[in-house]
């Protein structure tokens, strides 16, 4: 199970401010178990591990097994909450390096995720002469990013398999009654999967959002719902002592209220890199609004303590440290002893790779303590499906208690509107006319 050390803040923070936090945390707490509070329409992630769609989840992965039959490739079409977390998962449990690796499940190539015709025509000369699939994933269907992502994408599975060949071959993951996507779905012949109404697209790697791509690169979605679950049920506890979301909430919070500005989400495991953009998303989206909100940043160790080590250990000091820190690693690799020993490592010699990344770890958590940086630590146990539903949970829900902590809506996110009114105008959509041309006036053009 997760544990969060904080033994390593009580020399920054005033104590006993978990006694203090207790009876906000008990109100807040009680917002999101029975749905409440503001926002609370968008809640339905907080029971999802027990009432999830069996019916749904079986079709998942029958679609999964049939993408894995029938497709060397799985085009992911999705931006924000619609690829991060499925990208986090696959990449944590089958590796950065996934789609280069030799395996049986086919490679998956996640687009729609920006603008960039050079990313665009890559991912389009990777599937010449590959069979594959599309998952093509937004509530509206008229995000721009994934739509137009997606006119490239169904245009060249149907010049390939035909129409028809092209919509066994489609899979949409959309709101179940309506827009443009479920229309086009329904009359195409598109399996369809749901974006539930009552889950935001941050919180929605555990449904089908997440779990189909999850599924197709051959990781046990059960076991990820099985540790969703088992987190779930520690976090109905209504005690600090033994819930790890009120501490973790309760310590990020009273940091924030101390005059730090910003949380450097870091791990020493380089398959974590896509769930540090995941947790940025949750928590940036969820609380950066009112004028309020930790600024969510992410490193990865070691690599990023030779980069960015000089400014957290001796930069301004409005930062702290939560470190994500797992268990053993699959493979031991002892370092092997050198006969010349030309670069004076012989001591290492017998000592693992996990060895010496725990020295490594606890040599950097006592520096940057030192230096004046607070740390949080998140223990997980070994990396699998389990744990890492249990992470996933366990941060949702601590990320549903921290907004409301600070007074926010942790569930809805007005302020990204703002780029997306001016980029319709700018590009001449209908409606948009006369904000175009104020724009256009502002440019100077």
């Amino acid at each position: 199970m997760i544990q969060i050390d904080l033994s390593k803040l009580q020399q920054f923070v005033s104590v006993p401010y978990e006694m203090e936090l207790a009876p906000r945390l008990h109100i807040v707490h009680g917002h999101l178990q029975k749905g409440n509070g503001v926002g609370g329409e968008f809640t339905g992630w907080v029971h999802l591990p027990e009432s999830y769609d069996r019916a749904e989840f079986a079709r998942i992965e029958q679609a999964a097994q049939k993408i894995r039959s029938d497709s060397q490739a799985l085009v992911v079409i999705g931006i924000g909450g619609s690829y991060l977390g499925a990208r986090g998962v696959v990449e944590c449990l089958c590796s950065p390096n996934y789609n280069l690796k030799k395996k049986d499940t086919p490679n998956i190539y996640f687009i729609g995720n920006g603008l960039s015709s050079d990313q665009l025509s890559e991912t389009m000369e990777l599937l010449d002469g590959v069979d594959f699939s599309v998952n093509v994933i937004s509530k509206s269907g008229t995000t721009t990013e994934p739509a137009v992502a997606f006119r490239f994408f169904r245009r060249l599975l149907e010049k390939r398999y035909g129409k028809e060949g092209a919509a066994a071959r489609i899979y949409a993951t959309t709101d179940r009654h309506k827009g443009a996507l479920k229309s086009l779905a329904d009359a195409n012949g598109y399996e369809t999967f749901v974006v539930p109404d009552d889950i935001g697209g941050r919180y929605s790697v555990l449904t089908a959002v997440g779990l189909l791509p999850i599924a197709v690169a051959g990781i046990n979605i059960g076991e990820l719902m099985a540790g969703a679950q088992s987190m779930m049920e520690v976090c109905r506890a209504d005690d600090i002592a033994v819930n790890p979301a009120w501490q973790y909430a309760a310590a990020r919070y009273e940091l924030y209220q101390d005059g730090k500005k910003i949380e450097l989400l870091a791990s020493f495991e380089p398959s974590f890199r896509f769930m540090a953009e995941w947790w940025k998303q949750l928590y940036g989206e969820s609380e950066g609004k009112e004028g309020k909100g930790l600024f969510p940043a992410s490193v990865e160790f070691t690599a990023d303590l030779h980069s960015m080590g000089q400014y957290i250990q001796q930069g301004e000091r409005h930062l702290f440290e939560t470190v994500v820190r797992f268990g053993p690693s699959a493979h031991e690799n002892p370092v092997p002893y050198d006969d010349g020993n030309g670069d004076g490592l012989n001591f290492l010699a017998g000592k693992t790779m996990d060895f010496i990344r725990e020295q490594a770890m606890d040599g950097t958590l006592i520096a940057h303590v030192e230096g004046g940086v607070p740390n949080i630590t998140v223990q997980v146990g070994r990396r699998n499906a389990f744990t890492l539903g249990e992470l996933i949970y366990f941060f949702e829900y601590a990320c549903g208690l921290s907004g409301y902590l600070l007074d926010v809506n942790p569930f809805d996110q007005p302020g990204v509107e703002a780029y997306k009114k001016n980029m319709f105008a700018l590009l001449g959509k209908p409606g948009y006319e006369e904000l175009g041309r104020s724009l256009l006036e502002k440019l100077g053009r």
